[in-house]
């Protein structure tokens, strides 16, 4: 896995390819976090979140968790990194761009999210 600091960079060139206008009203941008986090639902320490965004009564944001990265991924090169990193700015943006739009409901990923996480409970 590489290091915290090539991560880093390599997470400003994904957030680069994206459109300025996506930013707005993410008032607090795109954080990378060094630990890892695991989800309330995890069985056995085994869901890993790599990325999130949250809306707080103190503004938007994405945050980045680099020791989740290493976790799941700890033999992989930059490539691949940088690639499955792009997946997962895009999916917060997805969040951060329809919880702008009011967008919630069946077609919002926040429930094919809520899908997924009731397939991985009841162990499918």
């Amino acid at each position: 896995m590489i290091g915290i600091d090539e991560f880093h960079e390599i997470l400003t060139e994904v957030c680069a390819e994206l459109p300025q206008d996506m930013f707005d009203h993410l008032h607090h941008g795109v954080i990378l976090e060094e630990g890892e986090k695991i989800s309330p639902h995890a069985k056995n320490d085994d869901l890993i979140i790599l990325g999130e965004y949250s809306r707080t009564g103190y503004g938007n944001r994405i945050t980045i968790y680099y020791g989740s990265f290493v976790r799941s991924f700890p033999m992989e090169d930059r490539e691949f990194i940088k690639e499955k990193l792009r997946g997962v700015v895009r999916h917060e943006f997805r969040h951060h761009l329809e919880n702008l739009s009011g967008m919630h409901g069946a077609d919002s990923l926040e429930h094919e999210d809520e899908v997924r996480l009731k397939e991985y409970i009841r162990g499918e």
